[in-house]
């Protein structure tokens, strides 16, 4: 710490035990014996600092991490100048009789509200607001009691920090850091309210992307199941509900899965052919454009898992009583008829070229799911992973599209395929990736290529007026 502190003797423990405390290391307090406040306690007693704790009931509050001290809040607060307070707020009352005890102390508020907009203020803020004299420091409340306990990885070794003290959000950020935790900054206290949302926030990144999956999932169903189920009950008195759970299925996962794979590279293709007609990097995209671009990563690794489900429902068909029964229908009935079938090798072509190009697209679809965790593009370079996720995610989509087309092959010439005039699921779904990818076609070419790569490396389109301008 910081701050000096003169040799003081520690109480023993209510409980047994004790320790001297000297000014080599000054003990670091925790207000409540909860699972985040016990859970804290072990990780800080872990990094080296002493720790006492501060409870209601010293006698009766339950087991502790090893090493550490219990006793009143009043004789707890005394002890250490930085003291974690892991309590709720509605019961930071009891506060107001310490203010004696806590002024100039700083108090690490770690608590989250069960709801969003609960209070009108943030906790923090309210907090300080009791205890004017003390330094009230947002963070650790992005922290869950498991995370400290197990070791955090990733997303929660990230601390957000704010206040209005500068030398106590410094102190607050040592600790954290001796804890192995990054510290981010958001500034003063008035940054708390925003901190105390992030934790209730679910799937923030991945609301829209959900909704698109959901959306597209639901439309399908129901259109192929219109066009398939209803339509054979209606039109030829067949019932074949029984195909909803498989074959329907079967054939909404791939579809889904390619127009939300098209809708990955999408928005890039737009944004450049946006930048193209500006002339220009340095104007703002329109918001839907800069939401929906953010969201990709989302987009691609939902498409994936609506492709694993494709993979497995497909895997599923050999061993389906309804394909063993037809398929020995089929062999009983030659065999009643004398009939042989001739072997059609284009068919045999279109089918060897149908498994053969899906199997390339998904191996690559996996590629791109594995480059966008953060293990693994975090040991590339930004080429590398531009190279993976741009020039083979084009790739991808043009191997899943034609693996579509060719399963499509020749149906559409049949009217037979219009059931109730209306397309199949699969040609719908080839009307997003044909565009994207004779958009990034276009995009290719030699002169609108080159213009592309001008204007991203900061070449302006100068407007005649604004020439004229220039010149005078």
């Amino acid at each position: 710490m910081s701050k000096e502190v003169k040799p003081v003797s520690v109480p023993m423990h209510p409980l047994g035990g004790g320790a001297e405390v000297t000014s080599e290391q000054e003990p670091l307090c925790v207000f409540g014996t909860g699972d985040l406040g016990r859970s804290l306690g072990q990780r800080l007693l872990q990094t080296g600092y002493k720790v006492v704790y501060g409870s209601r009931r010293p006698l009766g509050c339950g087991p502790l991490p090893h090493g550490a001290q219990v006793m009143s809040y009043a004789d707890a607060a005394q002890w250490a100048s930085v003291i974690f307070v892991c309590i709720h707020r509605e019961h930071y009352g009891f506060m107001e009789k310490l203010t004696s005890q806590l002024k100039g102390k700083v108090l690490v508020d770690v608590s989250n509200n069960p709801e969003l907009n609960l209070y009108p203020e943030a906790n923090a803020a309210y907090l300080q607001r009791l205890l004017p004299g003390s330094r009230v420091v947002k963070a650790f409340n992005t922290l869950s009691a498991w995370s400290l306990q197990s070791g955090p990885s990733d997303a929660c070794r990230q601390v957000y920090v704010c206040g209005n003290s500068t030398e106590a959000k410094q102190t607050v950020g040592d600790v954290a850091t001796k804890m192995g935790l990054t510290v981010l900054d958001r500034g003063s206290l008035s940054a708390a309210q925003e901190l105390e949302d992030f934790p209730l926030q679910l799937f923030p990144e991945w609301r829209l992307p959900l909704q698109i999956a959901v959306g597209l999932t639901a439309f399908f169903f129901f259109y192929l199941l219109t066009r398939d189920v209803i339509y054979a009950y209606v039109d030829q008195g067949k019932d074949i509900s029984f195909r909803i759970m498989v074959s329907l299925a079967n054939k909404v996962f791939p579809i889904v899965s390619l127009i939300m794979l098209s809708l990955c590279y999408l928005p890039g293709v737009l944004a450049a052919f946006l930048q193209l007609y500006r002339g220009t990097k340095y104007r703002r995209f329109p918001d839907w454009l800069d939401r929906w671009m953010l969201c990709r990563k989302q987009l691609g690794l939902l498409a994936l898992a609506f492709a694993f489900l494709h993979v497995l429902y497909t895997l599923l068909i050999p061993i389906r009583y309804y394909v063993r029964f037809k398929g020995w229908e089929y062999v009983i009935k030659q065999i009643k008829e004398n009939q042989t079938t001739t072997f059609d090798t284009t068919v045999a072509w279109r089918t060897d070229s149908y498994y053969s190009v899906g199997i390339l697209g998904f191996g690559l679809y996996v590629l791109l799911g594995i480059t966008s965790l953060p293990s693994v593009s975090n040991a590339l370079s930004w080429r590398e992973f531009s190279y993976v996720q741009s020039k083979l995610g084009h790739v991808t989509l043009f191997l899943c599209t034609l693996h579509t087309f060719l399963f499509g092959w020749d149906k559409f010439l049949r009217p037979s395929t219009y059931k109730w005039y209306t397309p199949p699921g699969y040609m719908l779904s080839l009307v997003v990736p044909s565009v994207v990818l004779a958009l990034k076609l276009l995009l290719l070419l030699p002169c609108v290529d080159r213009s592309v790569t001008r204007i991203r490396r900061g070449w302006e389109r100068t407007e005649p007026d604004e020439e004229k301008t220039l010149l005078t």
